[in-house]
């Protein structure tokens, strides 16, 4: 599997991303916005492990996905998704995550949720997106409003609670994002293959 964009293929993690994975995993900056399972050590080659069974499933249902740049050498800055496992078929929750080192650069984040997005919303016939986050992680806040989502649930984990934060739930309904997402959203940030 993998889409194209202007700058970066989105694509199956293959094992050579193992120890790129492991290393922003491992990040502390990475770590203050996930609970105490992330800091566990295996952690992150577990999560890989998922990713690539996801992979193989027919139908598959779950797409998390390696961020590289299209300019070698290749280069994991991250990785995104679209997970309907446990959900109606035509909804899916969006996750995206940058490696640290690659958070100062919103425009790579846009790229991406925006191939996530016209992939979902085309490819998969989704009806309806929706995203968690931290409501400390301004970035993805700010990310999801750009993009037109509207807050629709608020809760408290336990793990979130201690540090005075809660956790937000958005989402963006096929119509929305049809009826009129960001005009500098250009079609041409997106080019499958």
């Amino acid at each position: 599997m993998e889409v194209l964009t202007k700058r970066f293929i989105l694509r199956d993690f293959v094992p050579e991303d193992t120890s790129r994975f492991e290393a922003y995993h491992a990040d502390p900056r990475f770590l203050q916005f996930h609970g105490a399972e992330g800091a566990e050590p295996g952690h992150a080659r577990k999560l890989l492990e998922l990713f690539r069974a996801w992979a193989t499933e027919r139908p598959r249902i779950n797409y998390q996905l390696a961020i590289v740049s299209r300019k070698g050498p290749e280069v994991l800055l991250g990785c995104c998704g679209l997970r309907r496992a446990g959900s109606d078929r035509r909804k899916a929750e969006l996750g995206i995550e940058l490696a640290p080192a690659y958070w100062s650069r919103y425009g790579y984040a846009v790229e991406v949720i925006h191939a996530l997005i016209e992939f979902g919303y085309g490819e998969l016939g989704l009806q309806k997106i929706y995203g968690r986050t931290v409501n400390a992680n301004s970035r993805i806040a700010r990310l999801a409003e750009a993009f037109g989502a509207t807050t629709v649930a608020s809760s408290t984990p336990a793990w979130m609670s201690v540090k005075g934060w809660r956790q937000v739930e958005w989402e963006l309904t096929g119509n929305q994002w049809q009826g009129g997402h960001p005009t500098w959203l250009s079609q041409r940030l997106l080019r499958r293959r």
